[in-house]
């Protein structure tokens, strides 16, 4: 019976204390076990939570932000409906313009049209821009995708001094995503401010084709009509006798007088319709001619004509003193004129050439 107990003892002991290790690493295993399967649903439900919370915040941002838009696009056509060019003050501006969101163009044209101002160009770039926005306004393909704005100095001169803007008229093109780049100034002193050249450009920045429809002009039929009366008066005048149809003299004049305003750039002018002087707003100099040879006023294109009719005059004079039948001393006369308007008209010429074309080395006399 002792050798049984001893057995028993023996053999229970080491039986019982493993039993007992084992139960005990169960249970450490079954708690950690547990503590991670905790760990993961609360991050999981952590992070769902997280997740329904950004995506209803950035539902309910989007829906904001969709309804300021609308918001925005129905002001702004509500003015356009009224008024095709709406003209805004510094707020406005802001709101409308710079502040985001925005899926919509606007060509802002910034001018001075008080009478103070005394900006002849401004009131000419705005009846052009007027032009052009009417024809946006009441075209089949008018749409919200691009508005036309004015900006006046002396109703928005924070906006002049925010854009860092010292002169008028100017216009930009604010697209519907980003800041106005380089292109989006418009090159007034190269291109005009005729509708048709402004039109163009917005549609190589917007991809917006307008096409301009301009209001009926009856000046020009008008001067046709009388001219052909004119000429239709002269005919029946002289009907008996139609030797003036064949004046060498008079359709040489008139012959020198096309020719003379086409070289001047007449065409030029009717092309891309540049302002007639420029004057500066700080200063209040009037420049007449222009600096660049890439672009001209319309007074410059009147100066050229005059220099060459000028110098024209003295070619006749020259040509008339060497071939006339006259005596020697009115021929000498003719002479000493034709030399003096050659020169004089020339050298004026040549002087505005310098000043167009910076380093030129050559001049002449006055120039």
């Amino acid at each position: 019976m002792r050798k049984g107990k001893g057995q028993v003892c023996l053999f229970s002991r080491p039986t019982l204390r493993p039993c007992g290790r084992k139960v005990s690493l169960m249970g450490a295993r079954g708690a950690n076990m547990a503590a991670r399967w905790w760990f993961w649903c609360v991050s999981a439900t952590a992070a769902v939570a997280l997740v329904l919370f950004y995506g209803v915040s950035s539902a309910s941002a989007q829906r904001k932000k969709e309804m300021v838009l609308s918001e925005k696009v129905s002001q702004l056509m509500e003015w356009t409906s009224k008024r095709p060019v709406i003209r805004m003050n510094g707020d406005k501006f802001r709101r409308l313009v710079k502040a985001p969101p925005r899926n919509y163009s606007v060509i802002v044209m910034f001018t001075a049209l008080q009478l103070h101002r005394q900006c002849i160009v401004c009131k000419q770039a705005d009846e052009e821009f007027q032009i052009l926005a009417n024809s946006w306004r009441y075209s089949s393909a008018f749409t919200n995708k691009i508005f036309f704005a004015m900006v006046d100095f002396d109703e928005g001169s924070d906006v002049f001094q925010m854009l860092n803007m010292n002169s008028a008229p100017t216009f930009i093109n604010f697209p519907a995503k980003g800041k106005p780049k380089r292109g989006d100034t418009y090159e007034l002193q190269v291109r005009g401010f005729s509708a048709e050249q402004i039109a163009r450009w917005i549609a190589d920045r917007t991809d917006v084709n307008i096409r301009v429809i301009r209001p009926p002009n009856y000046a020009g039929p008008l001067m046709l009509g009388l001219l052909l009366a004119v000429i239709g008066g002269l005919v029946y005048l002289r009907r008996s006798n139609m030797e003036f149809l064949f004046n060498k003299t008079g359709w040489a004049f008139a012959a020198l007088c096309f020719v003379l305003a086409m070289t001047s750039g007449q065409m030029w002018n009717h092309i891309r319709g540049p302002p007639y002087a420029h004057k500066n707003p700080h200063t209040g100099h009037v420049n007449y001619i222009h600096g660049s040879s890439q672009a001209q006023f319309v007074a410059e294109t009147h100066i050229v004509l005059l220099f060459n009719g000028g110098v024209t005059l003295g070619m006749v004079l020259l040509c008339e003193a060497a071939t006339s039948d006259m005596d020697i001393g009115k021929r000498k006369i003719m002479c000493m004129a034709g030399i003096g308007l050659v020169v004089l008209f020339f050298s004026w010429m040549l002087s505005i050439f310098r000043s167009k074309y910076h380093g030129y080395p050559y001049s002449f006399l006055m120039s």
